[in-house]
């Protein structure tokens, strides 16, 4: 062998040595690997979070708005209570018996107590 061909074998062994190197520093590191997991699972955390507080923003308003109208019907139904007794009231005084009340079932008179 002349020296033309060591020259030639020395020069392939040093580009298949480079090749070698640039292949091993191009490749992620699993340290690499793990932060990017991270940021891809932060990400989708903070994604499902900002769901999560929006239903519960929704909720909060429709919770308030139920709360509202039942604070209606609960003064609905005091008035309209005090309407009816104060009618009860003038048929009596104007020596009638009123008709009587159909039967009340047990839930609408344990929540007629509460509101008055």
């Amino acid at each position: 062998m002349n020296v033309e061909t060591w020259a030639s074998v020395g020069v392939s062994v040093a580009t298949a040595g480079a090749g070698v190197w640039a292949a091993r520093a191009a490749r992620r590191t699993p340290k690499q690997e793990r932060r990017d997991d991270f940021t891809v699972v932060t990400e989708q955390q903070g994604k499902a979070i900002e769901r999560l507080e929006r239903r519960v923003a929704q909720r909060d308003e429709d919770m308030e708005k139920q709360r509202e109208r039942i604070n209606d019907q609960d003064a609905a139904l005091s008035y309209l209570q005090r309407w009816v007794g104060t009618l009860v009231g003038y048929i009596r005084q104007a020596g009638m018996e009123p008709p009587s009340p159909p039967p009340m079932p047990d839930g609408v008179r344990t929540y007629l107590d509460r509101i008055v």
